[in-house]
């Protein structure tokens, strides 16, 4: 044990100004909307092309892929090529973006498929949803850099 003269003084936690908040409304606000206009363009697939029982749910799959894929191509736009105002990146990354992609839907669709029997299924599911959407990210990046090389050329 430290003698009391030896021990480093604490610092007072911070408090939280109003300020803080203010600043931070804004960007909550559009995650909100950017959200719930994912979450509804989600809804929308889901209510289209809905997964039958032990079926692989392609749905799902391809939800995640095409927003992985926009995300990709997202921040190249707004880290290569504009100066984007600080609400671009929160209102269509995290919001629009992640409010479509659906990550907790997958895990429940795993759940189900192999609590119902198909855990092969399940199994696949699992797998083609992983490396689809990181391979969806890679290349939608890719692709957009290629077509801004080839734009400028």
């Amino acid at each position: 044990m430290t003698s009391p003269e030896t021990e480093s003084p604490r610092t007072p936690p911070r408090p939280v100004r109003r300020a803080d908040w203010r600043g931070q409304a804004p960007i909550v606000a559009v995650i909100a909307l950017g959200g719930a206009l994912g979450a509804c363009a989600r809804y929308a697939i889901a209510l289209h092309w809905p997964a039958g029982p032990g079926g692989f749910p392609w749905g799902t799959f391809w939800t995640n892929v095409v927003g992985c894929a926009a995300i990709g191509v997202l921040m190249v736009l707004i880290t290569d090529v504009w100066v984007a105002h600080r609400l671009v990146r929160p209102f269509f990354g995290t919001g629009v973006l992640g409010g479509f992609t659906t990550f907790s839907t997958y895990a429940v669709d795993i759940q189900r498929l192999v609590d119902g029997g198909h855990a092969r299924v399940g199994l696949a599911y699992l797998a083609a949803t992983l490396l689809a959407a990181l391979t969806a990210v890679q290349g939608g990046a890719t692709l957009a850099r290629r077509a801004l090389k080839w734009r400028q050329s």
